[in-house]
């Protein structure tokens, strides 16, 4: 397992790392205070809100709504500041009073950087690094953060991989100190090698024990066929197996120039000296000659089916279709059907029948990106049929305005009541950075979902809703594969 700070929003196949530091915590009691996107700074919008709502139900969101979060935009965007150390991007948010400080130095490229013969080495690689630096041996390290409160962690997905650091703004001088003999002198001892790479071993074993896990990596497998997303940032277990020691050395060598880099800190700090305490250390980095190339973009011709038989007591499911990118005018309107979507499934599949605990829409957020439906059941065939349906009725019957501020209400509530860090905030101006166009866009949240029409829902939901790529662990026999592969309404 890996040490997360940062949370991978990237939906059904995000790993994380349990943090080390002054506890030991789950990735999910994580997650729901390190998530990605904008910060509860946003949150004074209750007259907004309350005015998209009474809008003219023909129109998208009026003048007024939009201004306002524009204002917000704009007011969010002034607290960055943006430089350059030696070829490293980084980005500071200043928090004026805010208590805590939070820092990620960001590794671009993901699976495009390892192959399937070393995948998992960048993983292992952080993990073994954040055990003892040159200066900080494992147990005055260890020592040093719990006296602190300081949280030190790693994280990876598949577009790029991150050593994170939480503390709070009085500790942060002696945090920054460690962090950054972390990544320029990690110790990378035998002893803490062999300790994380049979962690890392008995997760990957674990994959096939637990129907969900097990359903992902078989997703992951159809999904991913001939795209680099194949080489999972966890590695598998033969690939895993046959990293040693010096490969790690040597990968660290190769990753820590300052072109692959970025550097994202939230608090409150002043960026003029942290320029200096940058310089000084991250700063003599050699720059090296990378250059991003982009990810190619998933395609599914067709739809398919892949069934694997496993004795349980009821069938797992799960479709995929290929979604916009956060670069995309698209990715808005489809997070709001996405959000549409995945209610009227619960409607139908739950609520109404009773057929499935926890029937899901999700819509993932990386450079390649996928949405797709999720559901356990019994009755596969019936349960999928009504998913379909929602689909297609997504498609074919327009939605009223109604309908959408509900769902950007509660999408942005949900997401403010999660972002309450400066971690979450680092890391949504990191994934933007890297993966959504530019740390700019992180903030046009708001008025790009106000901005959304009941045709722009209707048109992504032809667009991208088709050739559903389904995996099916559970009985065979129970699996009418015509059902699955029911013609559904495509887009140009």
């Amino acid at each position: 397992m890996s040490k997360n700070i940062f949370r991978n929003n990237q939906q059904f196949h995000s790993e994380s790392r349990v943090t080390r530091g002054t506890t030991t915590t789950s990735f999910a009691e994580l997650a729901r205070n390190l998530v990605l996107l904008v910060s509860l700074v946003l949150l004074p919008l209750p007259g907004l809100m309350s005015s998209v709502a009474a809008q003219n139900p023909t129109e998208p969101a009026n003048a007024t709504a939009l201004q306002g979060a524009q204002s917000v935009v704009a007011k969010q965007a002034a607290l960055v500041t943006e430089f350059d150390v030696n070829g490293l991007k980084v980005l500071v948010k200043r928090r004026e009073g805010s208590l805590t400080v939070a820092a990620g130095l960001f590794i671009r490229g993901g699976s495009r950087n390892i192959t399937a013969k070393d995948a998992g080495i960048e993983a292992l690689m952080l993990d073994v690094a954040t055990d003892a630096s040159a200066s900080y041996p494992r147990a005055r390290m260890r020592n040093e953060l719990a006296r602190m409160g300081t949280v030190l962690g790693s994280s990876e997905n598949y577009d790029y991989s991150a050593l994170s650091l939480t503390s709070t703004r009085v500790n942060f001088d002696r945090s920054w100190d460690i962090f950054t003999d972390v990544v320029l002198h990690p110790a990378f001892t035998k002893e803490d090698f062999d300790l994380e790479k049979e962690r890392a071993l008995s997760s990957l074993r674990d994959d096939s024990d637990d129907p969900d896990t097990y359903l992902q990596r078989l997703q992951e497998r159809v999904a991913y066929a001939g795209h680099p997303y194949l080489n999972r940032p966890q590695g598998t277990v033969e690939s895993v197996t046959n990293l040693t020691l010096e490969d790690l050395r040597r990968y660290h060598r190769q990753t820590m120039e300052t072109s692959r880099l970025l550097l994202v800190i939230v608090g409150d700090l002043d960026p003029v000296q942290l320029k200096q305490r940058i310089a000084a250390t991250l700063g003599k980095l050699p720059r090296g000659g990378y250059r991003d190339q982009a990810t190619p973009i998933l395609s599914f011709p067709a739809s398919s089916v892949e069934i694997t038989d496993r004795t349980l007591p009821t069938n797992y499911v799960q479709g995929i279709f290929s979604a916009p990118t956060l670069t995309s005018a698209d990715i808005y309107p489809m997070m709001v059907g996405s959000s549409i979507l995945r209610d009227r499934v619960f409607q139908e599949v739950r609520v109404k029948r009773n057929l499935s605990y926890a029937p899901n829409a999700f819509l993932a957020s990386q450079a390649a990106n996928v949405g797709g439906i999720y559901v356990t059941a019994v009755d596969a065939n019936q349960a999928v049929g009504l998913m379909l349906d929602e689909i297609r009725r997504l498609q074919s019957q327009p939605i009223d305005n109604d309908d959408i501020n509900g769902v950007i209400s509660q999408y942005l509530t949900t997401y403010y009541m999660e972002q309450e860090t400066n971690a979450a905030q680092a890391a949504n101006l990191a994934e933007y950075e890297l993966i959504g166009g530019g740390w700019r866009n992180s903030f046009e949240l708001i008025s790009r979902l106000h901005a959304v029409t009941p045709a722009d829902v209707q048109r992504v939901a032809q667009k991208y809703m088709h050739n559903l790529r389904f995996v099916v662990l559970g009985n065979p026999k129970s699996v009418d594969t015509k059902v699955f592969m029911g013609e559904v309404e495509k887009g140009d």
